[in-house]
């Protein structure tokens, strides 16, 4: 059975404040695409400054149709980190109350993709030797 969390902590984590977006660019593949919702789940390569590298609902800008991307090719991901640290209370809560090792919220949206061209050296490799 789980554990209930306070309203108290509930209402923190709901009003959080996010700071000003930080712009980071990482190359992955996507593991879903969640169409109706706008939004992805990635796997990175290089890992977030928080050690993740997975981002599960990266949030879609509009101008991407969500039906033109492809599961399990490579692309370069433009992604814009939202974070809202915890307040001290809170990140003690649910260290000990909940067993969970968390002192922010992260918000990821992605600004722009890239799909990577992994089979261009290979060919311009064989070009060159004729």
């Amino acid at each position: 059975m789980s554990k209930e969390i306070p309203k108290w902590a509930q209402d923190e984590i709901k009003n959080a404040k996010f700071g000003k977006p930080e712009t980071i660019t990482r190359t992955g593949y996507i593991l879903e695409i969640y169409e109706k919702e706008m939004r992805a789940d990635v796997q990175v390569y290089e890992a977030l400054d928080d050690g993740r590298k997975i981002i599960e609902g990266m949030s879609l800008p509009k101008k991407v149709k969500a039906a033109d991307l492809m599961k399990g090719v490579v692309y370069e991901f433009t992604i814009n980190v939202n974070k809202a640290p915890l307040g001290k209370k809170l990140v003690e809560f649910l260290k000990k109350e909940m067993e969970l090792d968390m002192d922010a919220i992260y918000q990821f949206d992605l600004a722009a993709l890239e799909l990577m061209d992994v089979d261009s050296d290979s060919a311009s490799g064989d070009a060159e030797e004729e």
